[in-house]
């Protein structure tokens, strides 16, 4: 994404995390505690929605202009969130085997350039019974819209850094490993006047 698109992204979800998103964070981000990886962490949305009680924090951004605002507002952050920003892809994560309680996806999935890597990377860093907690709009099961979807993946990809409309992650999540403990599916409104569906859960390795 570039620098543009970095410092325009807060301003074009303001509205949905209004309505709903920062909700929506508060209720799953209360669950993540002791040792906590975020991949695609963005602009530290979700700074504000975390619990003070965590041991650390690795917040992990490929974007060079993404990671230049997460950094400012990790230092801003009040009260202070003691994390570490680490310029890296979900493929690729900075963090040992088996060495991290909670990993957190929000509205991240659509956008990495593998989402089976990605997810492989999430259960290899995770302690057994650890947790994925995720945040993802997905592709609708009705034929219809999923059809426009997949046409539209292609333009909206380059409008929206990558993000991919038609991604399935929810049944991706569950054949890679894990055991998907919750998921509720949600609508998210206010896009262009299209309803997107939304999955919002817990998966244990």
């Amino acid at each position: 994404m570039s620098w543009w698109g970095s410092r325009y992204y807060d301003g074009f979800m303001e509205g949905a995390e209004r309505a709903y998103l920062g909700r929506w964070r508060d209720e799953l981000l209360a669950q993540a505690g002791g040792d906590v990886l975020e991949i695609g962490a963005g602009t530290g949305v979700n700074l504000n929605h975390y619990p003070g009680s965590l041991a650390s924090l690795a917040l992990c951004e490929p974007d060079e202009g993404m990671v230049a605002l997460l950094r400012q507002r990790l230092g801003e952050s009040d009260p202070p969130v003691p994390g570490r920003v680490f310029e890296a892809p979900g493929e690729r994560l900075p963090a040992e085997d088996s060495s991290i309680d909670v990993v957190v996806s929000t509205l991240v999935l659509c956008t990495v350039a593998d989402l089976d890597a990605s997810l492989a990377e999430v259960h290899r860093v995770l302690k057994p019974g650890g947790r994925l907690l995720f945040m993802e709009h997905v592709a609708e099961h009705r034929p219809v819209p999923y059809a426009f979807q997949r046409m539209a993946t292609p333009f909206w990809k380059r409008f929206a850094g990558g993000c991919c409309l038609d991604r399935k992650s929810g049944e991706v999540i569950a054949a890679a490993g894990f055991e998907v403990t919750s998921l509720d599916r949600r609508p998210m409104k206010g896009f262009f006047d299209i309803t997107w569906p939304a999955i919002v859960g817990v998966a244990v390795r």
